[in-house]
């Protein structure tokens, strides 16, 4: 790649976590710095090592790690107040990091200063001069964070201004604008950062926001579109309170949008990828609506769309998903027309021979049972079924008799459920029991230890979530449950429903498709073997 014109930081693995419910072990940090370097990253600031020994033993870790792409950065503060940068314990916490890179964080804002730190704006300025200059005399690239550089702005911008002047002038390499309030708006940051070009070059500049006001992508925008060469953010947008900027986002914007060089090509269409690797890692179930990366972001649902997105995509999109690593979905509901069904129908490796009494068939019957309270756009396992039958692609590979459900408890002893099943393969007659942490738990093994007689390829099968939710009727008043299930085997993953006005027949009903599924989808794979 040659030389980029955007330089990426990202501050994941320390402003990131301190994200409600976003917490990272030391060896899950050192799996999130590979991945990132694996990708071409140029910095990645690994945590604040003054702070806390999990952040140091990260540090002691990184020391084994050969970073082949990213410059690793430590964080921290400026030297306390009346204190030698040699006799700053904060600082000997950056040295001992050894890390190429030091971020170095001091107030921009004279509200700060004076009223949170308690300190002259004099004394603030020999910390940030003090602390840089000691850091370069120790051969460190330094990035000086102006915190509160926009709101300081706003308030006293002389002041905001010498704090900047000061740390570029004792050595900094990089002067980071904080939006830290997340508060400020992107032509305001615009005309902060044409002021500051007067006497900090470009190339020097780097941006921060935060999206208290659900514009931190925007900002770092604006930010380039100004002159910045450096952007910080956080993957997946984790950050405190609403967050940081989602560099994932901005890596999307300025690639595919501004034809600014940021990561490689084959890094851009791993951010789907990483995405997810972050959303597992830090276990917060990822947003479909994420742009670029979510379930989401290239799903249409209208027919109207789906017919113009199949002759020509860019109707409907406003870049090609496989650029970032993500796919086309074409979602089927109650607003679905025949483009629609003939699109899934493709996708899901259905012939339908281009039948339009079928496409109509199975238009009209989604129509109704989503008037019941089906759900087809999040079960896809139960939609492809539903194809299959209309179509008459599907054979039952088993038929329900009967199943009972007892749920007892005991005194303060857990609450055991056990099920018994009576089912038809063909001509057999199977009839099993098992005991289960729920109804549902228990048919599951009870149906999965009569099927697998018949059929050990559901061995690689399992349930992996359930959710329940309560649904109004048509009518208004008569309340309904729908139940989703995911599965998976060692290929994928799919989602089947049921609905019911009881809770163990929708949880059947899903239960049952997604057995049929699996079965269906092998049968599928011979016929076209």
């Amino acid at each position: 790649m040659k030389k980029p014109d955007i330089l990426i930081y990202d501050t994941t693995l320390r402003d990131g976590t301190q994200g409600e419910q976003i917490n990272f072990s030391a060896e899950e940090k050192i799996r999130i710095a590979k991945k990132l370097d694996d990708l071409s990253f140029h910095y990645i600031e690994g945590g604040w090592p003054g702070s806390n020994p999990k952040d140091m033993r990260f540090f002691e870790l990184a020391k084994k790690v050969k970073f082949r792409h990213a410059r690793l950065a430590a964080f921290g503060s400026t030297r306390k107040a009346h204190t030698k940068p040699e006799d700053c314990p904060n600082i000997a916490a950056l040295l001992q990091a050894e890390t190429p890179a030091c971020a170095v964080v001091g107030k921009s804002w004279d509200l700060h200063v004076t009223d949170i730190l308690g300190v002259s704006l004099n004394e603030n300025l020999a910390m940030i001069r003090d602390t840089v200059s000691y850091l370069k005399n120790h051969d460190k690239e330094v990035i000086f964070d102006a915190e509160h550089l926009f709101d300081g702005f706003v308030h006293n911008p002389a002041y905001a201004c010498d704090v900047i002047r000061t740390a570029f002038a004792a050595g900094a390499d990089m002067i980071c604008l904080c939006d830290t309030n997340g508060g400020s708006l992107p032509h305001e940051v615009e005309a902060v950062i044409e002021k500051i070009k007067a006497f900090i070059p470009s190339q020097k500049l780097c941006i921060h926001t935060h999206n208290d006001s659900g514009l931190a992508v925007a900002n770092s925008i604006a930010a380039v579109k100004a002159g910045v060469k450096m952007v910080q953010g956080t993957i997946n947008g984790y950050g405190e309170r609403c967050g940081n900027a989602d560099l994932i986002t901005i890596i999307g914007n300025l690639h595919l949008k501004m034809n600014q060089r940021c990561l490689p090509d084959a890094s851009i269409r791993q951010m789907t990828n990483l995405s997810y690797f972050l959303s597992d890692i830090a276990n917060v179930p990822p947003l479909n609506s994420r742009p670029f990366v979510g379930r989401s972001a290239f799903a249409h649902k209208g027919g109207l769309h789906v017919n113009a997105i199949s002759k020509k995509a860019v109707a409907y999109e406003h870049v090609n998903p496989d650029l970032m690593g993500n796919e086309r979905r074409v979602l089927v509901s109650d607003l679905a027309g025949k483009s629609n069904i003939e699109y899934k129908a493709k996708e899901l490796g259905i012939d339908l021979g281009g039948n339009d009494a079928n496409s109509k068939k199975i238009v009209k019957e989604i129509k109704k049972m989503e008037n019941e309270g089906y759900q087809f756009d999040a079960a896809d396992g139960s939609l492809s079924l539903l194809i299959k039958k209309i179509t008459g692609e599907f054979k039952e590979p088993f038929t329900l008799e009967s199943y009972h459900v007892i749920n007892t408890k005991t005194g303060d002893d857990a609450p055991v459920s056990k099920a018994m099943i009576k089912i038809l393969v063909g001509k057999d007659e199977e009839i099993t029991a098992d005991e289960g942490n729920g109804p549902v738990n228990a048919l599951d093994f009870a149906l999965r230890k009569a099927l697998t007689k018949f059929y050990p390829q559901l061995h690689s099968m399992h349930l992996v979530d359930f959710k329940v939710r309560v649904v109004e009727g048509s009518d208004g008043t008569a309340a309904k449950v729908r139940v989703l299930l995911d599965s998976r085997d060692d290929d994928e993953i799919w989602s089947t429903i049921g609905v019911s006005t009881n809770v163990i027949e929708a949880s059947w009903h899903a239960l049952v498709d997604s057995f049929q599924y699996k079965l269906s989808k092998e049968n599928l794979n011979k016929n076209k073997k």
